[in-house]
């Protein structure tokens, strides 16, 4: 419990991002997919793949049309590939 109450506090693990408390979750309230780009227009797509691999796809790629974004499921947007290497995410195949 302790250890939950932490990383709750320093917003690290599950906490690190958009989040639906499970109460909240079992009454049916969901974070809505995100399928256009952010505001400020980083346009790298980090996506998850069926088998939880991190990856992220550049605008011009092989699967960048038909990818899409769900923040909600721990996906992102990137503004530069060396921000999404830090990250630790991979480039796709392209």
């Amino acid at each position: 419990m302790d250890d939950e109450q932490r990383a709750r506090a320093a917003g690290v693990g599950i906490w690190s991002g958009p989040f639906v408390m499970p109460w909240d979750w079992r009454r049916g309230e969901r974070l809505a997919a995100t399928t256009a780009g952010p505001a400020d227009r980083c346009l790298i797509k980090g996506n998850i793949s069926h088998r939880g691999e991190r990856l992220y796809h550049v605008p011009g790629g092989r699967y960048y049309e038909r990818t899409q974004i769900d923040e909600g499921k721990g996906e992102r947007w990137f503004c530069s590939e060396a921000e999404a290497h830090a990250a630790g995410w991979r480039r796709s195949a392209q």
